[in-house]
């Protein structure tokens, strides 16, 4: 029975799923518990055989700290090694084939790594070379067991919609959805239940690019709700138009996109097996930064923003009461701006100027803005009314680095005249950015101004590193000395 029977005949329909309630745990954890798992085999069967071969020739047990030692690092080699080939990602954990060749091969290549760092180290006074032996052929046997305990219950889970994924989307024609049968959700997805977005089966060209338009808007809504981080593509291989127009409508998303093998590209390539194969799909976009690189930046905007906080209190304190004495009205100014993946949020900087824009009309400061408060042109110079981000930064809005965010009014227009501004929101903002400390920052006068800040900021979320980010620090810091286009 295919999937596809509960769509129906309904042109356009989107937010479709499979039915049945949503999984209750998410898959994106999947890999943490296994590579946990095989860490803890690995961990006691170093312990085990060194306490078991201690025991069999009349020794007392045995300290068990050289053990854990040799443990931990067999664990850490043998994980890094076997996640560096995608060995814990789901759905291709949740396949019924056991990996016992490459089980086996990167677990004795590991067994000779330890024994090199051993000899390098000299610790065989303190650990048996038969207590190594033993912990050499239990390991690969316990690493077998427990993946194939695990594959029988990822697949009984899985069937019963316990575990699923929540972070990707299905779009697509409506014969090709139908033609999805539950293996192939399965083992495209890891999960027999899907968002699914349909698009329209119009003969009518204008008619189905209008409804296309409809469905791919819908099915940005639901990713920018739900955090979704991948979508996937199921469409005939030969419609590149199509192909071509719904690439030019998801760039703005912040997530990878993937074409999936359609009918024709299945049936050549004899998918009957493909439950046991690694299956084929095109990447056409990547995602700016990987789980693992949003984590790390996360964690650098926190421990940095709030020692920054802390360090520049008291001049924030008295920027405050500096404002309050120089002019009436507030002395934080607020404004929406748009963050990652389009959404908006409300940014903070100490008030510069006299009037308070924050509507369909914003006008830029110019130099010598008569708008600009005494003090106002102090701060702004200084780059001291950008201190109060740092609250931005804290909250999860805004980054230490990255694009700087615009007013909406002029977000709005920037991406009416250039077609890749939206891509700037592939990351979240940043108080500084690639741009500003080249130079590129103030005011965007002429599409040209604009052109070049997107382009290097195009080049930091293409190339982004944490050494990057660091560098941008630095240079930040001889640019705010240096006061260029800071007005």
């Amino acid at each position: 029975m295919s999937i596809g029977a509960d769509i129906g005949n309904k042109v356009g329909q989107i937010d479709q799923s499979a039915g049945g309630p949503p999984a209750r745990f998410s898959s994106n954890a999947v890999p943490y518990l296994l590579s946990t798992a095989d860490a803890f085999v690995i961990l006691l069967s170093s312990v085990a055989g060194g306490i078991g071969y201690q025991l069999t020739i009349g020794n007392l047990v045995p300290n068990i700290l050289p053990h854990c030692a040799v443990g931990l690092l067999a664990s850490f080699i043998h994980i890094l090694r076997m996640s560096g080939s995608g060995y814990y990602d789901f759905p291709d954990s949740a396949k019924p084939r056991v990996e016992i060749g490459e089980i086996l091969i990167c677990w004795f290549t590991t067994g000779l790594l330890l024994a090199f760092f051993a000899f390098l180290l000299k610790v065989g006074v303190d650990y048996s070379r038969g207590a190594f032996v033993v912990f050499y052929f239990v390991a690969p046997a316990g690493l077998l067991v427990v993946r194939k305990g695990t594959k029988v219950a990822l697949a009984a889970a899985v069937s019963r919609g316990v575990i699923g994924r929540r972070d990707i989307v299905l779009i697509g024609d409506l014969h090709e959805i139908a033609a999805l049968e539950p293996r192939d959700l399965l083992v495209f997805f890891g999960t027999s239940e899907v968002s699914r977005f349909t698009l329209s089966s119009d003969d009518d060209l204008q008619k189905r690019e209008s409804t296309d338009v409809n469905v791919i808007n819908a099915a940005a809504n639901f990713i920018r709700r739900n955090n979704c981080r991948e979508v996937m593509l199921a469409m005939p291989w030969e419609d590149t138009g199509r192909l071509e127009f719904i690439r030019e409508h998801v760039k703005t998303l912040p997530v990878a996109v993937r074409l999936l093998p359609d009918i024709r590209v299945r049936t050549l390539t004899n998918y009957a097996s493909s439950a046991r194969q690694r299956v084929l799909a095109i990447e056409i976009q990547r995602a700016p930064l990987s789980a693992a690189e949003r984590f790390v930046k996360r964690v650098m905007d926190i421990v940095i923003a709030a020692l920054a906080l802390v360090f520049f209190l008291p001049i924030m304190a008295l920027t405050a009461i500096a404002i309050k004495l120089d002019s009436p009205g507030p002395v934080i100014f607020r404004q929406f701006r748009k963050g990652f993946n389009g959404k908006q949020f409300m940014m903070f900087k100490f008030r510069t100027m006299t009037v308070q824009e924050n509507g369909p009309a914003v006008m830029q400061a110019t130099r010598d803005d008569p708008r600009v408060t005494s003090i106002g042109r102090l701060l702004r110079s200084a780059s001291i009314d950008e201190l109060p981000q740092l609250l931005n930064v804290l909250k999860g809005d805004m980054s230490l680095i990255g694009p700087r965010p615009h007013a909406l009014a002029h977000d709005n227009y920037f991406e009416t005249v250039l077609s890749e501004y939206a891509f700037r929101h592939h990351v979240k903002p940043g108080m500084t950015g690639w741009a500003q400390c080249n130079g590129a920052r103030g005011g965007t006068p002429t599409i040209e101004h604009i052109s070049e800040r997107v382009k290097l900021d195009l080049w930091y979320i293409n190339n982004w590193s944490l050494w990057l980010d660091v560098q941008i620090v630095i240079k930040t810091f001889f640019e705010v000395l240096r006061k260029r286009n800071a007005y």
